[in-house]
């Protein structure tokens, strides 16, 4: 399969709206509605019209600067997204068992690096003697700012899981 084909078929199964979200929500950093276009396989005015309604949805927020306006993921909706997702595919002890493993991880990090924080191997990753070592720090430093995220999402299902959830908790 070409990429030509594999966007024929996204655009007969995808509506333009669909394909517009699926490309705006997932970006980085904020992108032009061209760029978002572009990659949507949809027009310019399309795309504009699609995002202005994600806009309105809290889907996407605009962002400042530049001479475009550009859209990226409202960080409030993406939050959210997750915690539906923890909470659509655990129970809550599923939920403690996952912050016990990634609590784990980030013990391991700590001890294995003398570091009690991301922003903390960054900077004993500026001072490594070699080059995988400071790739590997920075790569570590990354992943563990992306734990300590899942660890917040985790820690605020367990804490509302009787409210987001709609059950009441097995008593212990």
């Amino acid at each position: 399969m070409t990429d030509e084909s594999g966007a024929e078929l996204w655009k007969e199964h995808q509506s333009a709206f669909d394909r517009v979200r699926a490309v705006a929500v997932t970006v980085s950093e904020p992108k032009p509605a061209d760029w978002i276009a572009e990659q949507a396989h949809v027009a310019g005015n399309t795309a504009r019209d699609h995002l202005q309604r994600l806009v309105e949805m809290n889907v996407l927020r605009t962002a400042t600067g530049g001479t475009a306006t550009r859209y990226e993921p409202d960080p409030l909706y993406t939050r959210m997204q997750a915690l539906r997702n923890l909470l659509d595919d655990r129970t809550r002890d599923d939920l403690l068992k996952l912050r016990g493993d990634l609590q784990e991880q980030v013990e391991e990090w700590q001890t294995e690096y003398d570091a009690d924080s991301p922003s903390e191997l960054r900077e004993r990753a500026a001072h490594a003697d070699t080059a995988e070592a400071t790739r590997e720090m920075r790569q570590t430093a990354n992943d563990w700012d992306i734990i300590a995220y899942r660890l917040q999402l985790v820690g605020d299902a367990i804490e509302h899981y009787a409210d987001y959830a709609g059950s009441t908790p097995a008593p212990a």
